[in-house]
Order: structure tokens, then sequence, then C-alpha cells
């Protein structure tokens, strides 16, 4: 890891808003090396499974956000970019709290950061923190954010004084956590988002005093009580988590609170001046989204079915890190961040970056089928291009290996649900083979060349939906596209609609593909995931 270099790793009384952009990086670079970490640590009883990873993606933002500021911009500068950047990338739970925190500290920063204005910093901090979350529950961050607060409260002479009471009262909260929180104290292990944020103070003393950065601890070294990780908490009534930006006035937020409320848990609202990042768990996604939708205009909206985390949970708990490798390991090819990590989640092993325009080679394939550990391996292609590819493997290693031949990436994620890690590789193959074709895939992109189709004319540049017999749909937008693509691929039958987003998907079409669905096909189910992928704005999983 890089140490970001700072001015003031003296003895000074001060700092400004270069040191300030060295914390924001400092922190960056911290939360991404200790993420898996914190996500391994994670067992609190509103599920929120990459916690490290939520924390680390809200402060890559904050840092992009940065970039785009000269290297001499003044402290105002940098505060806005610290303070909408967190807004902006934050995601789940613990970075929206992240959000807030950040948000809250950097208000009360004048030009040049004195001990009494970091004092007041931390403590304003933690109030908007905890005035965000619906139901605060300590044991968690904000019972860090606030430990913070009483060991500055404690060393408050100097600047130094401050900064190294924060850092000891956070590590002496954290280490409380489990005494708070019944969950932690049956896996042996602290609070996972507290563990990120006692980073941001370890961060502010390497910048200001030059001490070294922690190193992230193997996670084959943390010992926690497996059996209570699987069993000592559910996702209860609460099956989604829903997240949007919210552009409103303040005026009708209070309502907007009130009705959240009364749908779901694990609330947290940040933002102010028309902007606000909004996240819930609940089992009522229509309402969820109608209340923001009553207070303003939604963008960015992401839902997540929670099953999907405690699933995760449940596999990491059955011992699936990295050793010892399963009997049957799956290798699956995807593109994008979140289909990797959906891939990942239900068990791939291994993930080769690939897919329609980004084939890989046969040799990316070998490599991970040898990375996997195992003797028996099972290949996802996910593309009907890669399949001839993946079948070349098993003649090139010793490893006994199969190819399910998914076309698409819902089909490698049904196949996936239908993976067991310790059956032979013989089984597997013929239940994934069934899972997949219990799913009709379809997806939306966008014409890059002139043709003839059964449903019209395609000009460049055209949206079009893409079925099981070819092009199903034309439109002259993805929402016009995808609208007519599901009117032919749902019946009377589907039962479960799954929208993967791809990265160029908008959260207002997402939002109006949710009510074109609820409108038209009101007994199907939806589920919606952040894929990523590229070219490719809407994957759709129809069962």
């Amino acid at each position: 890891m890089t140490i970001v270099a700072s001015s003031a790793m003296s003895t000074s009384n001060q700092f400004g808003a270069g040191d300030l952009r060295a914390l924001m990086e400092t922190f960056a670079g911290l939360l991404d090396s200790h993420k898996e970490v914190i996500n391994y640590l994670n067992v609190y009883p509103v599920p929120d499974g990459d916690t490290g990873t939520n924390m680390a993606l809200t402060l890559a933002s904050v840092v992009s956000a940065l970039g785009e500021l000269p290297a001499d911009a003044p402290m105002a500068s940098v505060k806005k970019a610290i303070a909408h950047g967190s807004l902006m990338g934050a995601r789940g739970n613990s970075g929206v709290i992240l959000s807030q925190l950040l948000r809250g500290l950097v208000a009360e920063f004048e030009e040049e950061v004195t001990a009494g204005h970091l004092l007041e910093a931390l403590a304003n901090a933690n109030r908007l923190a905890r005035e965000a979350v619906v139901r605060p529950i300590e044991g968690t961050i904000l019972s860090v954010a606030l430990g913070a607060v009483e060991g500055a409260r404690e060393h408050s002479s100097t600047l130094e004084a401050v900064v190294r009471g924060a850092l000891d009262g956070a590590q002496a909260a954290l280490a409380h956590t489990p005494e708070q929180l019944d969950v932690l104290k049956k896996a042996g292990v602290v609070d996972s988002g507290g563990t990120g944020l006692v980073l941001f103070f370890d961060a502010l003393a390497t910048v200001l005093y030059g001490d070294p950065l922690p190193e992230p601890p193997a996670v084959s070294s943390i010992t926690r009580t497996i059996e209570n990780i699987a069993t000592g908490y559910s996702v209860a009534e609460l099956s989604h988590e829903v997240m949007f930006l919210l552009s409103a006035d303040d005026a009708p937020m209070l309502d907007f609170r009130a009705s959240w409320a009364e749908i779901g848990d694990s609330i947290v609202i940040v933002g102010g001046d028309g902007l606000f990042n909004c996240h819930i768990h609940t089992d009522d996604v229509d309402a969820a989204v109608a209340a923001g939708e009553s207070a303003g205009t939604l963008s960015e909206i992401r839902i997540t079915k929670l099953s999907d985390v405690d699933e995760e949970v449940s596999w990491v708990a059955e011992g699936n890190l990295r050793t010892p490798a399963p009997h049957t390991a799956v290798v699956a090819v995807a593109l994008g961040a979140g289909t990797s990590a959906l891939m990942s989640s239900l068990g791939a092993r291994e993930v080769v970056s690939g897919g329609q325009t980004m084939n890989p080679s046969t040799a990316d394939l070998v490599a991970a089928v040898l990375a996997t550990g195992s003797a028996f391996v099972a290949i996802l292609p996910n593309n009907k291009n890669i399949i001839p590819v993946a079948e070349q493997v098993n003649g090139l290693v010793e490893v006994e290996v199969s190819v399910v031949a998914t076309t698409s990436v819902v089909e490698g994620l049904a196949a996936l649900i239908a993976y067991r890690p310790d059956a032979s590789l013989a089984q597997n193959i013929n239940s994934m083979n069934a899972a997949k074709g219990d799913v009709t895939s379809a997806e939306v992109t966008q014409s890059v060349r002139g043709t003839v189709s059964d449903v019209g004319e395609v000009k460049v540049g055209d949206w079009i939906g893409l079925g099981p017999e070819g092009i199903s749909s034309i439109g002259e937008s993805v929402l016009a596209a995808s609208s007519g693509l599901l009117n032919s691929v749902l019946t009377p039958t589907s039962e479960i609609l799954t929208i993967i987003e791809g990265s160029d998907a908008h959260g207002d079409d997402t939002a109006a593909i949710l009510r074109f669905v609820a409108e038209t096909f009101p007994e199907v189910e939806v589920e919606v995931h952040r894929g990523g992928q590229p070219l490719y704005p809407y994957y759709f999983g129809i069962e």
C-alpha cells in the first residue's frame, strides 16, 4: 500500500486541505486492503454481507471526486468533493452511515483545522449519523463513532492529543461491541463496520504524525464461532435491500421517513440541499419505491434480495474460504463487478472476466480451473461464443472438467443455485443443466448496424430486446425496448423476473420497468441486482 505523504507530519497543531485529501486517500487504501477481513467479520443481525466492500466503494467515490480537483484546491472545494462523493457513492447500510459521518465531519472544518475544530467535527459527525439512522443500535459503527468523540474529549489539549484520544476511544469502543450485541459475543468477533471506522483514525494518525499503517490480518487467523453465524439470525420478513438517490425538498422528507418506518428496518437517510441517499431493508419493495416517488425524483435505484446475503454468509460459514477446496468447484465467466460478485456469492470459486465482445482465452480458463484446487470442476461459460473454448479445457489439465453450456449470465446464476460443492461432478452437471433449462434469458442492447428482423427494421442506434427467438422488440429508448421485450417473454405462468442492471442502466428506467411489470404482470415477483456489465443495460431472467 502507498502511504500518502503529508506536509503535517510534525507537531503542528493544525492541518489543511492537502492533509484532508491525503487522509481520504489513505483511508480509502486501508479500507481496500482490509475489506475481506471486514466482510468476514460481519455477523450483524441486519445483514449487509459486504460491509468492507461497501465502505471501500464509498471511499473510492470520494477519492474519485477529489481527483477532479487541482492539487492546490482550497478547503471549501475539498470539503464539497468529500461530501458529494460520499453521498453519491455510498453503498449498503454501512456505506451510507459512513457517508453521513464524513459529511458531518468536514462540515465543521475551517481552512486550517485545529484541535477544537476537530473535536467539534467529530461530535457533529456522531450526532448527524445517529439522526440519519431511524432505529440506532449500539454495538455497531455508531458506538465506535461515539467512542472516538469521548476519547477525544478526554485529551483535547493539542491536535495530536485529540487525534490519539479519538483513536484510543474508537479502539476501546470497538473492543466493547461484543458486550453490546449478543450475536457478536456468540460469534466471538467485534463489529465489522466499527472495524472499518477505526481505520479512519489509523489513517489520520498516519497522515498527521507518520504512524505506521496497520496491516490486515489473514482471514484464516480470525477465530469465529461458525455455528452461531449460520443460525444466530435471519432476515425474517425483510426480504430486500432498497437504495436510491432522492431529489426532494426538505418539506416532504418527514412524511417520507414516517412512511419508511412503517414498512422496514435498517433505515438510513443521509444528505441535504435537495439530494438524499436512502437505504432500507423491507419486504415491500413497491411501497418503498412509491414513498420515494411521492417525495421527489428517484435515480440510481438498487434493489437486492437479502436472502442472497444470507446465502453468502451461510456459504462462508460452511467453510468456503480458500481452504480446503470443495469436492467439485465451479469456474464461471462474467463481466461486471456486480455480476462477478453474484457468481461468487452463489459458490463460484473462480470468476474469469469475460463475456460478449470480450471472450477469455483457453489459457485463462485453464489457469482458473487449476486455481480452484479441486479435482473436479464445472465451467459456466455464460456466453455461446465461450462454450467452444471451455470445452477444450478438459484435455489440457489433469483435473476432470465438464462444461455446463450456459449461454447467458442468468442461466449461469440459475445453474449456481443448483450447485452443491460436496456432490460429485456428474451430479452437479445434471442438476445445473436442469436448473439452467428452467430459466428464459433475455437482454437489451443498442444496435451497431442496421438489419431486418421479424418485428421490423432495425436502424443503427436503435435499442433492441433480444429474446430466445432473436430480436423481439425495437425502441428509441432503453425503456421502450425493455417493455416490449418483457411483453413478449413474460407469460401468465411466469413467477419470477430477475433484472440485472448494467453499467449504463439508469435508476429512472429501472423504476419505470418495475412499474410496467407491476401493472401488466402483477403476479410476477421481481428481483433486481446491480451487475455492472457493459453494452447491455439489462439482463432479464424469467422463471
